[in-house]
């Protein structure tokens, strides 16, 4: 069968990667893909923010399945056109992947169906804000409503920070149109969870959790991004928080989108604060997680295919995987300047000296090639992901291959799953 791939980032190549394993895949294309993703699958030109502009490639490679990467094509849609179309496509339409598009729509869902998260306000206006402001204490977290690239949130450590970052939201000059409206939250502590589930629309079965590294610095500091780093472990979660998150938070929002006539199909990525009061939803993502992807599919046995066909067809089940016993690690190397202004087009040297370590996999992010050579095009570059049989070998592993890769105004965090040493 050939499938299609849509996107061009490292959550990306480790699905080109993945899906290429199965032996039912004669094919894979990727639209547009990247540098390092055209080594592995043919890459086609494409506009992501454009419908038509899939369509065309749908119509010209004519895939047996298509899979869906970023969260913005599904927001606009594109599920609803394939399906409309008689193609086949792994992802939720545009009304259930409201439950990522929008954040006061999440919110409130949560609170309608006494799924646990955080006290929350919506507002639209700074006047609202103010009115808001007393219910909280400080820190606040502020989040922009739309999709932000991972970059809409704010930890307002003051009042007056709340209300300077809502009003940069809201006029537009953080994230655009997706900080027309605003949430405020309050400051949940404990460590974050990364926790997905494949759906059918009834059915969930759930795939081996992760940990994601959201800040640009060491030790947790600095802005938010849109990943720096994950790690996935046979012990991250235990049997009985799984069927816990299982049966108190992905079955009720997998069964209450049903109950609102949006039937969920596809990955339903919860983010969660595991806090001394339980596990708390922070945010849904409606589609594979960057660079959780990378960490979770380095251990995953089972064909890709197989579950993804089984979520189309209605018939998911726990029995659709199998998972190494093995540790993950990924590692992000970014330009300099990420998540802020950066440059592109920097040469980066060591990419297959790094890929030649054993049990190492480069994934490529924001990389493309001309006249034989990679260069940087984005702010993540690349995912070095390795997996080893204890947590401890795999980081080793990940930032052995690390070193062996340079480029201009390169940096990472030199801690990714460091914390889960110390526990």
């Amino acid at each position: 069968m050939k499938v299609l791939v849509i996107g061009s980032g490292g959550r990306e190549h480790a699905l080109v990667w993945k899906l290429g394993q199965s032996p039912r895949v004669s094919k894979v294309f990727c639209a547009p893909g990247n540098g390092g993703i055209c080594e592995e699958a043919e890459c086609v030109p494409a506009n992501l923010k454009h419908l038509d502009s899939l369509v065309a490639v749908a119509n010209l490679v004519q895939p047996d399945l298509t899979v869906v990467g970023p969260e913005v094509p599904l927001a606009s849609g594109l599920v609803d056109e394939f399906t409309s179309r008689g193609w086949r496509i792994f992802g939720p339409t545009k009304s259930a992947a409201r439950l990522e598009s929008s954040k006061s729509f999440a919110k409130q869902f949560l609170q309608r169906h006494h799924i646990p998260t955080a006290h929350y306000a919506i507002c639209n206006s700074l006047d609202e804000v103010r009115q808001a402001l007393p219910h909280f204490h400080t820190p606040i977290i502020v989040k922009a409503d739309g999709l932000a690239a991972g970059k809409g949130v704010v930890m307002a450590n003051s009042k007056d920070e709340a209300v300077s970052a809502c009003a940069e939201m809201l006029a537009g000059k953080m994230v655009g149109e997706a900080g027309a409206r605003v949430v405020l939250e309050e400051c949940l502590r404990g460590d974050e969870l990364s926790f997905l589930v494949f759906s059918d629309g009834e059915r969930v079965a759930p795939l081996v959790a992760a940990q994601d590294h959201k800040r640009v610095g060491d030790d947790d500091t600095g802005p938010n991004t849109g990943g720096m780093g994950a790690y996935s472990t046979a012990d991250l979660v235990d049997d009985q928080m799984r069927d816990w998150l299982v049966n108190h938070i992905a079955r009720p929002v997998v069964a209450g989108m049903k109950a609102e006539g949006a039937e969920y199909k596809g990955v339903l990525y919860c983010g969660l604060m595991m806090t001394a009061r339980g596990p708390m939803v922070l945010e849904f993502n409606c589609r594979f997680g960057d660079p959780e992807t990378q960490a979770i599919l380095t251990r995953m046995d089972s064909d890709l295919v197989e579950a993804i066909e089984a979520s189309i067809e209605g018939r998911t089940s726990e029995g659709d995987f199998r998972w190494s016993s093995h540790a993950s690690v990924c590692v992000v190397l970014a330009s300099g300047g990420y998540p802020g202004t950066f440059d592109s087009g920097k040469k980066i040297i060591g990419l297959e000296d790094a890929g030649r370590l054993p049990d190492v996999k480069v994934f490529h992010a924001g990389t493309s090639k001309r006249d034989g050579a990679f260069y940087t095009s984005g702010g993540r570059v690349v995912g070095v992901t390795a997996s080893a049989p204890d947590l401890d070998s795999a980081i080793a592993s990940a930032y052995q291959a690390a070193s062996l890769i340079g480029f201009e105004g390169l940096h990472y965090r030199k801690d990714i799953a460091r914390r889960a040493l110390r526990k």
